[in-house]
């Protein structure tokens, strides 16, 4: 069994130019999952032969990720902020960069007071069932206008029994004057929404090659939904209310001239672990 997680780690690393660790983690994922056995269990019986079954499953899987298919797609599963979400390639993978906008999210969240909270665009639920987990007390609303991706976000709040509702909703569509829900409005805003250009080639490498498109790009300049959202958001927010959004690296100057534009007052930019402006927002008026 170890000669064969050796050799999958030296093809992983060179057909993904992964480092060797984390070839040799991902090998030991793939394994672990196809056949369906903890981590642990792998180091344990590291020189049991291999079965053919078993060597056939592995297979499968190695080749799919040599083909460029995301890890958490084959395996269905990706962490975040400490917890696995169901993942699905109707939705885009949750990623550590966005636990920075959860972290400013709950800093905004006092634990002892109730809060009309909103996530825009919320896919796998990643960030409204963390909200809710983390802060029982607010009232968590998630909106997205895919259908397959809320059956994923609903069946991970089943899972991890977060109380969260969700919509169908393009964006603030669900709260517009002729809705059912219009007048709606929200203490605190925030949304991971598409920001990267149309035709930028990191779209056609790696991982995002796998995801929904509708999910990534974002009109030509990669500003076309950050545009919308920040114009809309003043009408959906409390006095006083807060919007949080994520964006690119290099957007942080743009988005907060939308946010100033859009009569949003004190905007600024927060930066994620390796420095880069990530999430930028402010507050509307009291």
């Amino acid at each position: 069994m170890a000669d064969v997680l050796t050799a999958a780690s030296g093809q992983l690393a060179a057909a993904l130019g992964l480092e060797k660790r984390e070839a040799r983690l991902e090998a030991r994922v793939l394994a672990a999952f196809a056949w369906d056995v903890r981590p642990a269990w792998l180091i344990a019986h590291d020189t049991d032969p291999l079965s053919n079954t078993h060597a056939a499953a592995f297979e499968s899987l190695l080749t799919r990720r040599l083909e460029g298919v995301p890890i958490a797609y084959l395996v269905g599963m990706r962490e975040f902020y400490g917890r696995p979400f169901q993942v699905s390639p109707d939705i885009l993978i949750p990623r550590p960069d966005t636990e920075l906008l959860v972290e400013l999210a709950l800093a905004r969240m006092p634990p002892d007071r109730a809060m009309d909270v909103l996530d825009l665009g919320t896919g796998s639920g990643c960030i409204a069932i963390t909200l809710a987990l983390e802060r029982p007390l607010a009232r968590v609303t998630a909106v997205d206008r895919s259908a397959a991706a809320l059956v994923i976000a609903e069946r991970n709040a089943d899972i991890l029994d977060a109380h969260v509702e969700f919509l169908t909703s393009d964006w603030f569509a669900a709260f517009m004057p002729t809705r059912v829900l219009a007048g709606r409005r929200f203490d605190l805003i925030v949304g991971n929404p598409p920001y990267i250009a149309a035709t930028d080639p990191h779209l056609t490498r790696g991982d995002v090659r796998f995801e929904p498109l509708t999910a990534l790009a974002a009109g030509r300049d990669g500003l076309a939904d950050l545009r919308q959202l920040t114009a809309a958001a003043r009408n959906h927010l409390s006095p006083g209310g807060v919007l949080l959004l994520e964006h690119g690296y290099d957007q942080a100057d743009a988005v907060r001239a939308l946010l100033r534009e859009s009569g949003i007052l004190r905007p600024q930019s927060w930066p994620d672990l390796a420095g880069i402006p990530r999430v930028s927002g402010g507050e509307l008026s009291e």
